[in-house]
């Protein structure tokens, strides 16, 4: 395998490739995060380029490792997962552990269309009337849809430790770390009111916070700031 990974994300934005960056991180495994090194942006381009690929991907996070190119955040993930000893080994628990992260991915494509609800060619200047009521929806129905279901799977998870799958760390811990990270971002005010409701969630955001990988990691430059021009966007309209 390639050593170091060559991560392919847009540079300035955390967006899907920081679940991909959290897994890295947590695994101490050497990456590039290629758009950010200088002429980065032709190769996360080319990793996308059917006439230049085999296998492009149709929109980043791309991972190269070897001779492998493969997109799709949860995908790589599950990839990275087997990889660095954060899934479980048997079939049964990292076919969960996918489903987990599938579902990650349905909400944060939901958090996406509170600011561009019609579409992505369009500035959310150019939608914030539909904004504002795709996210009332949003707070008031889909975040508690969301967080409940996953409250659920981690209180009634069997394993020991509080984790969301079996009784040890995995990628799906780092990425609801990052998913409750990003809403408190987004929606502080609606984070705020609503945690409370979600004492495992939360215990377990805590928990990925200090382990000492992921600590060091949000502490450093190499973790991009939340900004509005990623996932996660602070619009206080958008959360009264």
């Amino acid at each position: 395998m390639t050593t170091p990974y060559q991560l392919y994300y847009w540079d300035g934005l955390q967006g899907r490739g920081e679940f991909v960056r959290l897994a890295l991180e947590e695994a101490a495994a050497p990456y590039v995060d290629v758009a950010r090194q200088k002429k980065g942006m032709p190769e996360l381009l080319a990793s996308l380029d059917g006439d230049k690929v085999d296998h492009p991907s149709f929109a980043p996070p791309v991972l190269r490792a070897g001779e492998l190119l493969i997109g799709q955040t949860a995908n790589i993930l599950m990839y990275l997962g087997a990889k660095h000893g954060l899934a479980p080994r048997a079939e049964a628990g990292r076919l969960w552990a996918n489903q987990l992260q599938l579902t990650i991915a349905d909400i944060v494509n939901e958090v996406h269309d509170t600011h561009h609800p019609i579409s992505t060619n369009l500035y959310y200047e150019d939608q914030k009337k539909e904004a504002k009521a795709r996210a009332r929806d949003f707070r008031e129905q889909r975040i508690p849809k969301f967080l409940g279901y996953f409250e659920g799977v981690v209180a009634r998870n069997p394993g020991r430790g509080g984790y969301a799958v079996g009784s040890r760390l995995t990628y799906v811990d780092l990425s609801l770390f990052q998913l409750v990270e990003g809403l408190r971002y987004a929606f502080p005010k609606t984070m705020a009111r609503l945690e409370p409701s979600y004492p495992a969630l939360v215990a377990l955001r805590d928990k990925v916070a200090l382990r000492p990988n992921i600590a060091a990691y949000v502490r450093s430059k190499r973790r991009i700031p939340f900004n509005e021009d990623g996932i996660f966007r602070r619009y206080p309209e958008l959360d009264k």
